[in-house]
């Protein structure tokens, strides 16, 4: 089985995103997306319900943003612009996000040097994004593929009673919480979501 990996780039509103993305997806797929990505899904399945096949969802809501989250980025915005990644990266990712053990230090340091190589003008971007991104509640009740929701049992940023709320909203999907695992549940447990994910793609498409 084919598998595509796209970046969240092309733009600074979701939908630039998804638009993009959809220029390169063929004809119909399978969709999984974690955190923003999981956001852009959302927009995907918006634009194109009859291309996606079934859909999973990693550590997202569907909600937009309130204005104060929506300002509370500005100084993460600003301290990217002139020079502070690094720092807003561990800000917005805080160890507390992650599961507690061993690895955890570990898949920080892996992720911020992920932002860093990303960079400050991607960053800023995915964040106007996150600002301006639509309630999907409506779409999320209109989806008629096997759905699955991961949840990760630590995850802070998008607690386990968040995506418990989307699992609800979505008609007949699945919601699997991820032990050992914060907000990054693909790297703190691969093992785990790899077998999630099977599951998932061998349930019968009616």
């Amino acid at each position: 089985m084919p598998v595509m990996v796209l970046p969240l780039a092309g733009g600074d509103t979701v939908e630039r995103i998804a638009a993009r993305m959809l220029a390169h997806l063929p004809p119909r797929f399978a969709l999984a997306g974690v955190s923003l990505g999981g956001i852009v899904a959302m927009e995907l399945l918006r634009r194109a319900p009859e291309r996606i096949s079934r859909l999973c969802i990693m550590g997202a809501g569907p909600l937009a943003e309130t204005p104060q989250q929506a300002a509370d980025r500005e100084p993460h915005i600003i301290a990217a612009r002139t020079g502070r990644l690094m720092d807003v990266l561990r800000e917005t990712l805080p160890l507390e996000a992650l599961a507690p053990g061993p690895g955890r230090l570990d898949i920080h340091n892996l992720f911020c040097q992920m932002g860093m190589e990303l960079g400050p003008q991607m960053f800023v971007a995915q964040s106007r994004a996150l600002q301006r991104r639509l309630d999907q509640q409506a779409t999320m009740r209109r989806v008629h593929v096997p759905a699955l929701v991961l949840a990760g049992e630590h995850d802070t940023i998008t607690p386990v009673a968040k995506l418990r709320v989307l699992a609800q909203l979505i008609p007949d999907a699945q919601l699997q919480v991820i032990a050992g695992a914060g907000h990054l549940p693909v790297l703190e447990q691969p093992d785990a979501v790899n077998r999630a994910l099977l599951h998932w793609l061998a349930v019968p498409v009616s």
